[in-house]
């Protein structure tokens, strides 16, 4: 695990925060089945998690897939799951 900032690592950090944070709203506000998945799609995209999949499994996502699979989880959310319709209501 390197020490190097690059447009990669920042959009992995950014989108895998934006994951936990859905994966919170989603175990406080709905239910805790897509709370656990969104945790568990934040393990693609957060450098640690990623680190261990690579490590203990030797599996890794190519960037252009986690930025494909990053919109449709992003338009999913927002436009078909109740996370998105209460933040339409508020």
């Amino acid at each position: 695990m390197g020490k190097n900032v690059n447009l990669e690592s920042i959009f992995n950090w950014a989108f895998g925060v934006l994951l936990v944070a859905i994966g919170v709203l989603n175990l406080l506000l709905v239910h805790p089945v897509p709370g656990i998945a969104y945790f568990l799609l934040a393990c693609i995209y957060l450098p640690p998690a990623s680190f261990l999949l690579r490590k203990w499994f030797d599996f890794t996502v190519p960037l252009l897939l986690k930025i494909l699979f990053g919109l449709v989880i992003l338009l999913f959310t927002l436009g078909v799951s109740d996370v998105g319709d209460m933040l339409d209501k508020w």
